[in-house]
């Protein structure tokens, strides 16, 4: 058997003009990540990760914690979804940048309420593909996996294609995918076994690299 682990980006830089860029924390979380995969002497036959910048640069914080060089394949089956063209499906009205806990908690609701309404194929957001298209580009990675004959492979994305993964494996209705996505926290792992006909989930969201007090202040979700 196969072991898959799934790590969602360490903390972008919500609220700022350019989410896509590690935080201060971020970089941290990152950091760590590697270090506790070093301690556990868990390694890779293969590394693979979208194309986004935090993507690259949680890559880089969990190599450089790692102290081992990570060869990546680039998938871009594994970028996020647009979360503002989501939103703008539904809601035609600009909406400010959030800024506030209300702020935060209305795009939330409306990512929510927008990401349903696509997977179920009743919007079409601006510029992005199908849901049923976004889930085949994921999916494609998982059988890439099973052909190319590594058993340890480290997977960097983002919430709404790891979710996909979860979703396919468990065969859950969008509601409780959209769930899955909002759940996942910054540099959190979920772990897949599989072989090459089958993938099993053995764990989901976990943050073992931060299993200490005097982390309690780096776990965040945005």
């Amino acid at each position: 058997m196969g072991n898959l682990y799934l790590v969602r980006h360490a903390q972008a830089s919500l609220g700022a003009d350019d989410y896509d860029h590690l935080s201060d924390m971020g970089e941290r979380q990152s950091l760590q990540l590697g270090r506790y995969l070093s301690s556990k002497k868990i390694s890779f036959d293969a590394v693979l990760s979208g194309t986004l910048r935090r993507h690259s640069q949680t890559l880089a914080g969990i190599s450089e914690g790692m102290d081992t060089p990570l060869h990546t394949v680039q998938w871009p089956g594994l970028n996020e979804y647009d979360s503002a063209a989501v939103i703008g499906a539904t809601h035609s009205e600009p909406l400010l940048k959030p800024s506030t806990p209300e702020g935060y908690r209305q795009h939330f609701l409306l990512l929510r309420q927008g990401l349903v309404l696509w997977m179920h194929g009743k919007t079409a957001p601006l510029g992005m593909p199908s849901w049923i298209d976004f889930r085949q580009g994921v999916v494609d990675v998982l059988t890439h996996i099973q052909q190319s004959g590594a058993e340890q492979v480290l997977l960097i994305s983002s919430g709404g294609p790891i979710a996909c993964i979860l979703s396919h494996v468990l065969q859950t209705p969008p509601e409780s995918t959209v769930e899955l996505n909002m759940r996942l926290r910054n540099s959190a792992i979920s772990e897949l076994v599989f072989s090459p006909k089958r993938y099993a989930l053995q764990t989901y969201n976990t943050l073992p690299h931060l299993d200490s007090s005097e982390f309690n202040n780096w776990i965040s979700h945005a």
